[in-house]
């Protein structure tokens, strides 16, 4: 689904990634962890094709098209979709007008307004979330677990092949973060490659993730599955023999 060669990346003239391989294959759930700086969330803005980002050296392919000259908009329209840590409010853009105009600018078969208010309200209903959220202006007033909620909606409404959840776990209460876990295992369940960076054990235990990498100085230092979150969430990243 997407693979990455020999990537390197800098920002105003730093280097912060460092020849990243990495090979995410379709349906499958992933975890990206490390100590914070260490680079995880830039490969999130290289991989969507963010502009502050450049790539100095390698490759991204999605479903094996080199997708590095593509702006943002165009890797989106061939599926790609990245959540915020930090979701930037937008006064004056009620949710589901939103929501509507990004389904209909990726869908082959474009909606009636009344055709996609069904479809949102049913999908923001599996989320718990109020029928009146979707009047409200884009995180406008929310708190922060409401504007996670607001992004993984985004992704089930936009149904990407590769989703980038960065820190969505953040905020959620424990009922929210169930009910964000079963959306985001539904949408691998339907052959999206998930993505996830996260600092915390708890909505690991939920997604159960076929593999997990750890960053350090911008390089991928170590890959493994369950085993290795345990020894993460015992020890913290001390024990790994820094590069």
């Amino acid at each position: 689904m997407l693979e990455i060669k020999n990537l390197s990346v800098e920002r105003e003239g730093k280097k912060i990634l460092e020849k990243i391989n990495l090979n995410l294959e379709k349906g499958k759930i992933y975890v990206l962890m490390g100590r914070n700086g260490s680079g995880k969330s830039t490969l999130a803005n290289a991989i969507m094709g963010n502009p502050k980002y450049h790539v100095t050296e390698g490759k991204i392919y999605f479903k094996n098209k080199d997708i590095i000259p593509m702006p943002v908009s165009e890797r989106a329209k061939i599926g790609i979709f990245m959540s915020f840590q930090a979701p930037n409010e937008v006064p004056g853009v009620p949710t589901s007008a939103f929501l509507r105009q990004a389904y209909n600018s990726v869908a082959e078969k474009k909606v009636s307004f009344f055709e996609f208010q069904k479809l949102v309200e049913k999908e923001s209903k599996s989320l718990n979330m109020k029928k009146e959220f979707l009047s409200r202006h884009i995180n406008d007033g929310l708190s922060g677990g409401e504007k996670k909620k607001s992004e993984i909606l985004q992704a089930i409404v936009l149904k990407p092949r590769f989703a980038i959840f960065d820190e969505i776990d953040s905020g959620l209460d424990a009922d929210s973060m169930k009910a964000v876990s079963r959306q985001i295992k539904k949408l691998a369940g339907k052959d999206t490659t998930i993505l996830m960076i996260t600092h915390y054990k708890k909505i690991l235990d939920y997604l159960k993730p076929d593999a997990v990498f750890v960053m350090d100085k911008g390089k991928i230092i170590l890959h493994g599955g369950k085993d290795l979150i345990d020894k993460i969430d015992r020890k913290g990243y001390r024990w790994i023999k820094r590069h």
